[in-house]
């Protein structure tokens, strides 16, 4: 299986710098409590002066989500709707060992990282455009249908399993107490990109080791000439 961006992403997008992690192995036992509180802490020292929406990281996402018509202020990147409730709540949500370590870095990091079921993906994962004929399942039941030129993660399937980029994520590849394999996705477009996405994939790979001693990963920080990052099917 494969993970990549399409041609058409990167001829509008040519800032941009993702980051690829497989894990194998992973189950819900694992504690991560320690980890979320020292990320979080991370977070939260950054909010001591500046808002989210000031940060060069969430500005780079709130500019690109203007450019497809989206209003920033309704529609937010993950990492920004993370910070968002750490600022106003001061504490982030809970629900999987693995998703809630990925919600600590992608606030401490101020960058989107998205965590999807392995099991749940359809051969090869893209982000592309939207034809309009992909289908995409809310955390409520609802079938969605992405708009056409949407930016969408989606499968060979059909199934979008992210829409309006970094906004929002299917139920369909949540991770869940079943899930033993994960694809985990990092994007970055701000002028730092480049240096802190690799700074965060190392953290990344540390913190899921420190968890699951036991499991496999491997991760790698694409480019528009290497763009393609392969994982075993689960």
């Amino acid at each position: 299986m494969f993970f990549s961006h399409s041609i058409d992403i990167w001829e509008r997008h040519p800032e941009l710098v993702p980051g690829a992690l497989f894990v194998q192995g992973i189950h819900k036992k694992a504690s991560v409590g320690a980890q979320v509180e020292r990320l979080s802490a991370m977070a939260t020292a950054r909010l001591a002066n500046h808002t989210e929406s000031e940060l060069p990281e969430i500005q780079a996402w709130r500019a690109v989500f203007a450019k497809m018509g989206l209003k920033p202020t309704k529609y937010r990147c993950a990492s920004e709707a993370l910070l968002r409730r750490l600022r106003k709540e001061n504490e982030l949500p809970r629900l999987h060992p693995l998703v809630d370590l990925c919600n600590a870095v992608s606030a401490a990091f101020a960058i989107p990282v998205a965590v999807f079921d392995v099991a749940k993906i359809s051969g090869d994962l893209e982000v592309r455009f939207a034809t309009g004929t992909e289908t995409y399942e809310t955390f409520s039941g609802e079938v969605e249908h992405p708009e056409v030129g949407e930016v969408i993660f989606a499968d060979q399937s059909g199934k979008a399993h992210a829409r309006r980029w970094t906004n929002r994520q299917s139920s369909r590849s949540a991770v869940s107490a079943s899930t033993t394999s994960a694809l985990i996705v990092a994007e970055a477009l701000h002028d730092m990109a480049s240096q802190d996405m690799r700074t965060l994939m190392a953290a990344l790979m540390h913190e899921v080791a420190a968890a699951w001693p036991e499991a496999l990963s491997k991760a790698r920080v694409l480019t528009r000439s290497k763009a393609r990052f392969e994982f075993p099917a689960a």
